[in-house]
């Protein structure tokens, strides 16, 4: 089976001035379709550089990735938005909701702006936010909404043009343990009921626990990968 993400000798180097901050040291690793893994590691690590990588969002300085087949390096900019929208869901620590919009309308905006062929699917809609629990909350605005809610919301919006990967950025950081959990088992049933691809950066590694593989990282590489919770449970299967 190929890889659906297949990251090869990759490295990000960032400039002040005349100094050279490298932030990815020759990271190499591959992604099987449906996997989950949680990408864990302190402040510092490269967790984030790499996932804006992954997602398109910055060019690598060497090494290249490959999604879906596709080398990165090998798009311009608008075909590079152009496969983000057709295959990649982001959810971030930060919302990101637009605040004069209902929830509902978030999310079918992201539907709209994602360049989809044919209508939005109102099932598939229905269904996404009723297992999110927000059927009930979608005439409301990010405001009006707990932090748990809203980060429901910004899932449903990842989710709702059913991309082949899911890049979730510290999902849970700004959430009680609670709603922690919450989010966490849903990242999980998107995986295993839409069988999305789903890669989880995190600095909790109680939380990166739930996946099928861990990666670590420190000081710009990886320093080690293992199966998670996941993965076991699969095998028990």
């Amino acid at each position: 089976m190929q890889p659906i993400i297949c990251a090869e000798h990759l490295g990000k180097t960032y400039r002040s001035g005349k100094i050279e901050v490298p932030a990815l040291r020759d990271v190499t690793f591959s992604v099987e379709p449906g996997q989950f893994v949680s990408i864990v590691g302190p402040s510092g690590s490269g967790k984030s550089t790499l996932f804006y990588l992954l997602g398109g969002l910055t060019r690598a300085t060497s090494g290249k990735i490959v999604i879906d087949g596709v080398d990165f390096a090998s798009l311009n900019d608008a075909e590079r938005t152009k496969m983000r929208k057709s295959k990649i869901g982001f959810i971030f620590q930060k919302f990101n909701l637009l605040p004069t919009l209902s929830a509902g309308a978030n999310i079918e905006i992201a539907y709209e702006i994602s360049g989809q062929s044919g209508p939005l699917d109102k099932a598939y809609l229905n269904h996404l936010v009723e297992i999110l629990g927000i059927s009930g909350r979608l005439d409301h605005r990010p405001s009006e909404l707990s932090g748990g809610e809203q980060q429901r919301v910004a899932i449903a919006r990842a989710l709702i043009t059913r991309p082949s990967i899911v890049l979730a950025d510290e999902p849970t950081g700004n959430l009680d343990t609670y709603n922690s959990d919450a989010v966490l088992e849903m990242l999980q049933r998107s995986n295993r009921e839409f069988k999305q691809t789903v890669l989880m950066i995190t600095h909790n590694p109680e939380a990166a626990t739930i996946a099928d593989r861990i990666l670590h990282m420190r000081d710009g590489g990886i320093t080690g990968i293992e199966e998670g919770k996941g993965a076991i449970a699969a095998h028990s299967w």
